[in-house]
């Protein structure tokens, strides 16, 4: 069986999904993407292309080597994620040829459900406890939110109690038995996040995710080791290398691998064994698509300290077959490969030029603030 073209398609709200075609007629199926660089990341693709073509797809550890370390320059968002759709897609092809899901190559399953959790927000904190009971009632035992921006290096008394009355109203609303975690999305400077997470200990948060940029590594540990919430990270590192100084300097608990940017499945499993010997959860990071959302649930059932599942999609209006929530879990998909199937024709009316921008926030006095 030999790789025969590598197909980009753009797809709405802001993805990029990848078929691998093979000559036995196998696909396999990739999401590759950096959100705001969805053409950058599909030449990438291409680009690879030209080593990957006539490969036998089996080899997917060896293509991965030859790939990242073939080309001189490593790692980066663009190049990493590029690789991961395609890796991705690889196992999609193993899985289907061998009529197994891809964990069922990793070692099999630890576990029968998956537990979920998704995204909510809002203006006022009534309108965050509403969202939260919102989600309470679809079944979530988890879910995340995130502070608005944007921020400075240090904030008036005011902005930390306006956080405050957020969580209080949003434990409230959910009780003692729904994890609530929060995403300051890198938005904070060092020295606002140790006040924040201070702010926050007597509401128990799930973690405190992205407390400051993850550039800095001993910034996130002053961070860690001023708090009792686990801190976590890990949506802008790219493979086991970009997670070595944050294990070893114990900078987070919980770390964050995106499946379709650090690398793919096989390395996150390996970014995910590196977490466990320092007592760490994985919580694999994925506000994309489907695809991603389906490589993410092969690496979550075969990993013993996995925590719980970020998603925005089960898949509806994309899958033949959605991924179905119950009681805020996903049961284990059972279909070979990936497990899932395109809508082909919805995915056909979704299809768009590709264009998407990140959001871009600004301070009052015109600077540049993060997003």
């Amino acid at each position: 069986m030999k790789i025969t073209r590598l197909e980009t398609l753009y797809v709405k709200p802001r993805w990029v999904f990848l078929k691998a075609h093979t000559d036995s007629g196998l696909i396999g199926l990739g999401e590759p993407i950096v959100e705001g660089w969805s053409h950058t990341v599909a030449a990438a693709v291409q680009e690879m292309g030209r080593y990957l073509i006539g490969q036998d797809p089996m080899r997917i550890e060896h293509h991965w080597q030859a790939i990242y370390r073939g080309g001189f320059y490593r790692g980066g968002p663009v190049l990493t994620s590029a690789l991961s759709g395609i890796e991705q897609a690889l196992w999609d092809i193993k899985g289907k040829a061998l009529g197994v899901p891809v964990y069922e190559l990793l070692g099999g399953a630890v576990r029968d459900r998956i537990r979920m959790y998704r995204g909510f927000g809002g203006e006022t904190p009534a309108e965050y406890a509403n969202a939260a009971r919102a989600l309470r009632q679809q079944g979530f035992t988890a879910m995340k939110t995130s502070l608005s921006g944007p921020l400075q290096i240090v904030e008036k008394p005011r902005v930390i109690e306006e956080v405050v009355a957020i969580m209080a109203a949003v434990r409230d609303a959910v009780g003692p038995d729904v994890d609530v975690a929060v995403d300051f999305h890198g938005r904070v400077s060092p020295a606002l996040a140790v006040r924040l997470c201070q702010a926050l200990e007597p509401y128990h948060p799930l973690f405190v995710e992205e407390p400051c940029l993850p550039e800095n590594v001993d910034a996130m540990v002053t961070i860690a080791r001023s708090t009792s919430i686990p801190i976590a990270t890990g949506e802008r590192l790219f493979t086991k290398w970009g997670f070595r100084e944050v294990l070893e300097k114990q900078a987070a608990r919980i770390v964050q691998p995106d499946l379709s940017h650090a690398g793919g499945i096989l390395e996150c499993k390996k970014i995910a064994a590196m977490a466990e010997v320092y007592y760490a959860a994985v919580a694999p990071h994925c506000p994309l698509g489907p695809i991603a959302l389906a490589a993410c649930l092969q690496l979550d059932a075969c990993t013993p300290n996995f925590l719980c599942q970020e998603h925005t999609t089960l898949g509806e209006g994309y899958l033949r077959e959605p991924f179905v929530l119950q009681d805020g879990y996903v049961t284990l998909p059972t279909g070979p490969g990936l497990g899932i199937a395109l809508d082909e024709e919805a995915v056909e009316a979704k299809l768009y030029d590709g264009s998407w921008e990140t959001p871009r926030l600004w301070h009052a006095d015109g600077s540049v603030a993060d997003w």
